[in-house]
């Protein structure tokens, strides 16, 4: 999860400006949360808390009406409105919020069907929960050590069906600036920045240098990478310094259900 929020604060100033160079400053002035960072304090609540995910999502989204890049138009119908319902939606915002799950739950077949869970308030369609479900499982079994780097390629074509693009193929379609807005295309990016990193923050740039969604796909990635990589202690602190204190005590429950001290 804080793997996640790093990425999106670190991606969000890319989104809608000038292509990221090689050797960019991580962390700037114009850095925020986004959208991502919001759906994913609001997942964790809801595990933390005992909330329906649904109500979290939209509890948390209307705090934050305005968050820097907005929200898609329909996920924007869908919090402005007082009984939203799941809209079929095959957007990448299943996946970049999920990963939460695979942290503060500890078998496979409950990690998986919690997926699915986060995703159906909105994210109903069979590809919208196929992309959560396949980001939680892998950060779950990362973490756990269940799979090595080097088998992930191989497990997420056999179990997901996603081909794995290459990176050269990746940073082309960033280059003839196409917005990859779909589980379909982020989730097996971000599986790829993820491999081809050595490090987390190797692969957050990686991911953001992608361009197209720079704040998702450098979440995501940076989830994966939180699973399997140390988080540098000087990077959480600056991420942190972008969050208010009701994100930051979620982050803290969080944090103690899970046994780590930040």
């Amino acid at each position: 999860m804080i793997g996640a929020i790093i990425g999106d604060i670190v991606g969000s100033r890319f989104e809608f400006s000038e292509p990221p160079q090689p050797g960019f400053k991580l962390f700037t002035p114009e850095c925020d949360f986004t959208d991502d960072t919001i759906c994913t304090i609001a997942i964790a609540d809801a595990i933390l808390n005992g909330k329906p995910y649904k109500e979290s999502l939209h509890e948390w989204c209307r705090k934050y009406p305005n968050p820097t890049g907005g929200y898609g138009g329909r996920f924007h119908e869908w919090v402005l409105s007082d009984n939203p319902q799941p809209y079929g939606s095959f957007g990448n915002g299943s996946a970049m919020r999920v990963s939460p799950v695979a942290w503060l739950f500890n078998d496979y077949q409950v990690v998986k069907e919690e997926a699915r869970r986060t995703a159906e308030p909105s994210h109903n369609h069979p590809e919208g929960i196929k992309g959560a479900e396949c980001i939680a499982t892998l950060c779950y079994w990362l973490r756990t050590c269940r799979i090595t780097k080097d088998e992930v390629e191989r497990k997420v074509e056999k179990m997901w069906g996603y081909e794995i693009p290459s990176l050269r193929d990746i940073y082309k379609i960033g280059s003839e600036n196409h917005f990859d807005g779909t589980c379909m295309e982020t989730v097996p990016m971000a599986i790829r920045c993820f491999l081809e990193s050595q490090n987390f923050e190797d692969a957050i740039r990686i991911a953001v240098l992608a361009d197209g969604d720079t704040d998702t796909k450098a979440d995501i990635t940076g989830a994966l990478a939180e699973a399997f990589y140390e988080i540098p202690e000087s990077l959480i602190e600056k991420a942190f310094g972008y969050l208010p204190n009701e994100m930051l005590d979620i982050i803290t429950q969080y944090s103690q259900r899970i046994g780590e001290d930040l």
